[in-house]
């Protein structure tokens, strides 16, 4: 069992699918320093698995197989890769209850939720399967007799992913899918709380057909070398990031020293807005779904919930209803709608904001502690009468609060929601089409969900503005960061 916990060994139906070396030119490697990290289920701390705690040597040899493997990666015609990406699609659609119950293991998100995650990470798979057979150039008119202009389109080459532990399965298919679509090659270094989904995919990948080398996995107790590596390795064109700002930040100067493409999807500090013509219905499930949704570790997840006055005390009503409702408990318990937080620090970091917040002002309606069943675990909580004084106005709450205020009139709203740096995602409900349109256009954010509290999708373009990222993820839009756009001119061509 390679020191795998029985509990998760037994539940699953393919256990190769369990790993635990990096993945580096299609071969299983031990870190090459011989070190070990524990991965932990954060629903009862048990360890489940012991992977690689590799150094730089092991990112240099993953960047090494990815160069390697490029040129006749990039030399397959787009058909040719979307064969292969479409396999990988297949698979893990197939292995999608497998795969559900290590990231739930690992991660600590509902079972349920956790394979809707595979089955939505899937199909950006598949979507950059078939948009990679898209990707046009242009014959530009020419600015003089016996020229020609031509723009190509050209994969970027080795590209490097650092993806979190909120979405352990979606965040690397969402990178990786158009990475491979557009002929680069990849090397990843999941999150170290999250590696066993990361690997699992790997496994798949190297099933389907995905050739030696164009996929590469490297596992880690400390992200700084890998890091380095990523961001100062001369063969890697791109690196693309899921996580903090801070450590975006840090990223993005890293990479200036080789100039290379960056894509960073950072914090956020969602708004979510409910107008008095609001269906108050529509409104408190909408909060719920994107407020509570992977106990509220998510980057769009509304951190700010603004309630115009007049039906202020109607609508924390329903949401104070419906938060009571939630069934806490263990990841792979049935029933469970919200599981523990991920570690220690996040759990500290709920618990010092909730009092903060308190502390200045704010009323418990529901929750406000941890939980009775110890452990990672802390109580859905709504908050009212949030100050914007409080730490959790102005920083990501990552966690089951929901921190409410009133506000006036729409005008003061959209400066409200407008006054923070971030600007990934923005949320409202409305049934004014003018206001719609209006408020739409007024946040500053590079997500709106209008009367919805679930916008993800592989079909539109995820991404935020000024410190929540650079870039767009999914969509057709996803697939530009990988590529690069040559122009060629040809002449001598007579008349």
């Amino acid at each position: 069992m390679n020191d795998i916990a029985t509990a998760i060994w037994e539940r699953l139906t393919d256990k190769a699918l369990l790993k635990t070396r990096n993945l580096i030119g299609g071969q299983w490697r031990a870190a090459l320093g011989g070190g070990l990290h524990p991965v932990t289920n954060p629903s009862d701390g048990s360890v489940l698995a012991h992977v690689g705690a590799s150094g730089a040597d092991d990112a240099c040899a993953a960047v090494a197989a990815a160069h390697a493997a490029g040129p006749a990666w990039a030399a397959l015609t787009a058909k040719e890769r979307d064969a292969i990406l479409k396999a990988w699609h297949r698979l893990i659609v197939e292995h999608r209850n497998d795969l559900g119950v290590i990231l739930a293991a690992e991660q600590g998100k509902p079972l349920a939720e956790a394979v809707g995650e595979v089955v939505y990470g899937a199909g950006f798979v598949e979507w950059f399967a078939e948009e990679g057979k898209r990707a046009y150039g242009d014959v530009l008119p020419s600015h003089a007799r016996g020229k020609r202009l031509v723009v190509l389109k050209q994969p970027v080459g080795v590209t490097a992913l650092i993806t979190p532990w909120n979405f352990p399965s979606a965040m690397i298919t969402r990178k990786a899918g158009p990475a491979l679509a557009a002929g680069c090659t990849v090397v990843l270094k999941p999150a170290e709380d999250t590696p066993l989904s990361a690997l699992a995919l790997g496994e798949l990948a190297l099933r389907a057909g995905v050739p030696p080398g164009v996929l590469n996995i490297v596992t880690c107790a400390n992200p700084a070398p890998i890091g380095e590596v990523f961001t100062g390795h001369r063969l890697v064109r791109k690196l693309s990031f899921t996580g903090s700002t801070r450590v975006g930040k840090l990223l993005m100067a890293q990479c200036a020293g080789t100039v290379k493409k960056v894509s960073l999807e950072l914090g956020g500090n969602a708004a979510f807005i409910v107008f008095d013509d609001a269906d108050l219905d529509a409104a408190a499930a909408g909060l719920m779904a994107c407020k509570f949704r992977n106990t509220g570790q998510t980057c769009i997840s509304a951190n700010r919930i603004f309630v115009q006055q007049g039906v202020m005390p109607a609508f924390i009503e329903r949401l104070a209803a419906a938060v009571r409702r939630l069934v806490v408990g263990d990841a792979l318990e049935a029933g469970t709608q919200q599981g523990p937080l991920i570690n220690d620090a996040a759990l500290q970091k709920v618990s010092s904001l909730v009092r903060d917040a308190v502390e200045r002002g704010a009323n418990v309606v529901v929750g406000g502690e941890m939980h009775a069943r110890g452990g990672l675990y802390y109580q859905p909580t709504v908050l009212s009468g949030v100050s914007d004084q409080s730490r959790l106005w102005h920083e990501e709450i990552f966690g089951p609060v929901a921190a409410i205020r009133s506000f006036v009139d729409e005008e003061e709203v959209i400066v409200l929601a407008n006054d923070t740096p971030y600007g990934l995602a923005g949320y409202f409900y409305s049934r004014d089409v003018g206001r719609a349109w209006r408020v739409a256009e007024e946040l500053d954010v590079g997500i709106v969900g209008v009367n919805e509290g679930f916008v993800s999708t592989e079909l539109a373009p995820f991404g935020g503005v000024k410190e929540s990222g650079i870039g767009r993820e999914g969509s057709k839009y996803g697939l530009e960061d990988y590529m690069e756009t040559k122009y060629v001119c040809f002449g001598g061509l007579g008349r």
